[in-house]
């Protein structure tokens, strides 16, 4: 996915949002591509407003104050804030930067980021298949047309891709994976909301659908639709416990086809509804 945000060109995309009903906790302010070389770029983090940042160097160089400390951003490094704070990020005289940025705004997006940033600090290097999940959300946040829960899917899956880049090493197993078994998993990660039959993930990785399934199970000890199946719900609990989202927006997010069909399967893993197991979450951190 990096590839393919990258051949797309620079893009760079604002948002603003009308008051929901909903009081969303993970939005977009804003994604984009850009290349810049011997200009001024120069961004002071205790003047800005309220939000964070996640930007990942491509290549070239960048610079970085963190609360008085410096760091060098080269490629394969991400970069991670929040505003306002005694930061600043700027290009060096003579230098270029190319990077890819995702801006969120919301609390549970201020709470993740600062979980990363408490246990990692501001610079972090993911691995490929993170840095991917990180493009495919940002190259879907900076060309497409989004509705608003769409928008928040995806910020929000960028901000878990951070948070499994920083809290969850990839196991050697999932690590080891062959490159066609990659890509099938990093376009599963990339949105849970967009169609992931058999075919697609098949099509994915470069091969008939009968050798993928094969090949898939032998690797993650599961089939292609379970995996999803799981990664899907593992979304749905946390966007219960994230958001005020209804039941209904929270199928969609996750990519299940309506409200009903997400309340069975969601029931059938955990013996409760949806709307049960939030409240019962909710009041045990309470207590």
């Amino acid at each position: 996915m990096l590839e393919t945000l990258m051949s797309h060109g620079p893009v760079v995309k604002p948002f603003t949002h009308e008051r929901s009903a909903l009081d969303l906790h993970c939005l977009p302010i804003g994604a984009g591509y850009e290349r810049r070389e011997n200009e001024v770029y120069d961004w002071e983090g205790s003047q800005r407003g309220a939000f964070c940042l996640i930007q990942h160097t491509i290549s070239g160089r960048g610079a970085l104050d963190y609360a008085g400390t410096r760091h060098v951003l080269g490629p394969g490094d991400c970069m991670v804030l929040t505003f306002p704070h005694a930061n600043r990020y700027w290009l060096e005289p003579g230098n270029a930067w190319e990077y890819f940025w995702i801006g969120l705004h919301g609390r549970e997006a201020l709470r993740l980021t600062r979980a990363v940033l408490d246990e990692r600090g501001p610079v972090i290097r993911p691995g490929r298949d993170i840095v991917d999940r990180l493009a495919a959300a940002c190259l879907r946040l900076a060309t497409e047309d989004l509705a608003l829960g769409q928008a928040s899917a995806l910020t929000y899956g960028a901000a878990m891709a951070l948070l499994d880049a920083s809290f969850a090493p990839q196991s050697e197993r999932k690590a080891s994976l062959p490159g066609p078994l990659r890509r099938a998993v990093a376009l599963v990660e990339a949105d849970l909301s967009q169609p992931l039959h058999v075919g697609r993930l098949a099509a994915a990785a470069g091969m008939s659908r009968a050798h993928f399934v094969r090949a898939f199970s032998a690797a993650l000890g599961v089939p292609p639709a379970e995996y999803v199946f799981t990664r899907r719900i593992a979304l749905a609990e946390r966007l219960l416990l994230a958001t005020d989202g209804t039941v209904e927006s929270i199928a969609r997010a996750a990519g299940f086809s309506d409200g009903n069909y997400f309340a069975k399967a969601f029931r059938r893993v955990h013996g409760l509804s949806p709307n049960a197991y939030r409240a019962a979450r909710v009041e045990s951190l309470r207590a």
